[in-house]
């Protein structure tokens, strides 16, 4: 006996119905396969889990390694040195005996404290100047500073040097006198150089030592000579070519002109007609 006919079933309506087979649906969703090993549902016929790359067809886990990343352009890949002198902790060295001379005998006790002499203070034996019995040197005094001197020079009319002159003048002196009055003047040599002369009363330029004082000296040149420091403090006299010449401590010639003479502490300067300047330490 023959089974019944399952009368056919379609999808759809009019035309566009098709015939299906009784019991099955294609569009049906049929339950997913849930993934071993992390439970994740397997989209559709997928071979590996979309979660931890489990493989269903061979039923087994699958390991995923990550490609490298590609190095920035430019740069080298990075990569770690490990060196065996940077880390000295790690060697198995056994520890150094210290010096005897390092230990403190007698302090510190069972402490281990120790004491290292420093490089920079080489030891010197301590009993060599106390056994030797030489005596510590003196300490040397500085060089005292070189005395400043002072000097002065003296001007005055002088009766003898007058006479003198105008002995050795005869008639061209005709006329002149000694003055009657003729105070003395006092003045410091500061400076390099101090010019003897006269005024120019059309310039006004005046030296030093200005003998047109009153009275004022006739026989004496507007530049007639200069006192000129030395080296060693001391002074000098040079004539400036001068009408009537300089003479020193009474001489009768003069000095040569421009040719400087030294003058010792209490020298006398001859100019004009009765004028000495006399130079001496202050």
């Amino acid at each position: 006996m023959s089974a019944p006919a399952v009368p056919s079933a379609s999808v759809g309506s009019g035309a566009a119905a098709r015939p299906v087979a009784s019991g099955y649906d294609p569009d049906a969703t049929a339950a997913a396969e849930p993934c071993p090993t992390c439970g994740t549902p397997r989209e559709g016929l997928a071979l590996f889990c979309e979660e931890c790359r489990y493989n269903f067809q061979t039923h087994t886990a699958t390991t995923f390694v990550p490609p490298p990343s590609p190095p920035s352009p430019g740069f080298p890949p990075y990569q770690r040195y490990e060196s065996q002198r940077s880390r000295p902790s790690q060697m198995n060295r056994p520890a150094e005996p210290l010096a005897p001379e390092a230990v403190i005998p007698g302090e510190g006790g069972d402490s281990g404290d120790f004491l290292l002499t420093p490089p920079s203070s080489p030891s010197a034996p301590a009993s060599s100047s106390r056994t030797s019995g030489a005596a510590a040197p003196e300490p040397v005094a500085a060089p005292a500073a070189p005395e400043v001197t002072t000097w002065i020079a003296t001007v005055a009319a002088d009766r003898d040097y007058f006479t003198a002159m105008m002995a050795r003048s005869g008639p061209d002196a005709t006329g002149l006198y000694f003055p009657s009055y003729s105070p003395e003047l006092r003045l410091p040599l500061v400076g390099n150089q101090i010019t003897i002369g006269r005024r120019r009363h059309s310039t006004g330029e005046a030296p030093d030592i200005d003998l047109s004082r009153a009275p004022e000296d006739p026989g004496v040149s507007h530049k007639h000579a200069v006192l000129v420091q030395q080296p060693d403090g001391g002074w000098s006299v040079v004539d400036q070519d001068s009408t009537n010449g300089t003479t020193v401590n009474g001489a009768a010639d003069p000095i040569q002109p421009y040719l400087p003479v030294p003058l010792k502490d209490g020298d006398r300067v001859h100019v004009g007609a009765w004028t000495t300047i006399t130079v001496a330490r202050g």
